[in-house]
């Protein structure tokens, strides 16, 4: 591990701290989502927590998420939203579009795969969990998301073999410290507009990042074919417009899989 995590070293770089992140770092967890989930009651302001180690990361629909010390980042933000939680619907593919857009500009050709996923050239890179809840702290109540990202930033074969898709990873010579803020600062920039216009003024950068666009995919939700047509986009609300043969059909949730595979591994 040639670039240990290190809290000063990664507000040094992040423009967030000077309007109050809080920037923790920690060995080993759980889950740095948990830790702050547990902790909303509690927060005054926004916290930013990686961890080296995961011994219980998650994915979406509580899958096991790989990480590798010294090769990943994992990492939770815990930010306070003036909107409702049921305007918090989109903000997953909020968050995939300042993630990608932020992994363009630094020559990674990232897309993004309905809801949650990042590809690098096909393959996942990370992936995206937002977990949302309100904190009560005496007599007013406000509403909080937090924002799980898991990135796989040099290859390590150990993380990614016996996995049921394909993996890759950003590459070598690769500074975590400052990969970390530079992306820190893009999703603060994100949840801060979303807050303010929600789902908008992200919704053109998600098309052009699609990966599926135009392909035909299927609809798994718990192994079971739901859906089979052409992913066309995302709607107003983040839904996956699929056009099928009864017509186009706004898909809410579910596991998104190209036709063409012979399981549903994508």
């Amino acid at each position: 591990m040639n670039d240990p995590l290190d809290a000063e070293l990664i507000a040094a770089q992040c423009s967030a701290v000077r309007d109050g992140l809080v920037i923790e770092v920690v060995a080993e967890t759980a889950s740095t989502n948990a830790d702050l989930r547990q902790r909303i009651d509690q927060l005054s302001a926004p916290v930013l927590r990686v961890a080296e180690q995961q011994s219980a990361g998650r994915g979406r629909a509580g899958r096991e998420w790989r990480a590798a010390r010294g090769d990943s980042l994992c990492f939770s933000l815990a930010w306070p939203f003036s909107r409702g939680l049921m305007q918090l619907a989109g903000l997953p593919l909020a968050v995939g579009v300042a993630l990608a857009d932020t992994l363009r500009t630094l020559n990674h050709p990232v897309t993004l795969k309905w809801p949650n996923d990042l590809l690098l050239e096909g393959a996942k890179l990370g992936g995206v969990l937002v977990e949302t809840g309100v904190a009560r702290n005496g007599s007013s109540d406000s509403v909080w998301a937090v924002v799980g990202v898991g990135l796989n930033v040099h290859a390590n074969a150990a993380r990614d073999t016996g996995l049921p898709h394909d993996v890759t990873a950003l590459g070598e010579n690769i500074d975590r410290n400052a990969l970390l803020a530079t992306l820190t600062d893009a999703l603060v920039g994100a949840l801060r507009l979303f807050d303010t216009q929600g789902l908008t003024p992200f919704i053109d950068r998600w098309q052009r990042w699609h990966a599926f666009a135009g392909l035909p995919v299927c609809i798994v939700d718990q192994g079971k074919l739901l859906h089979e047509g052409v992913a066309r986009g995302i709607d107003a609300a983040g839904c996956l417009q699929l056009e099928t043969d009864a017509g186009l059909v706004a898909v809410t949730a579910g596991d998104l899989s190209l036709r063409a595979l012979s399981t549903n591994k994508a």
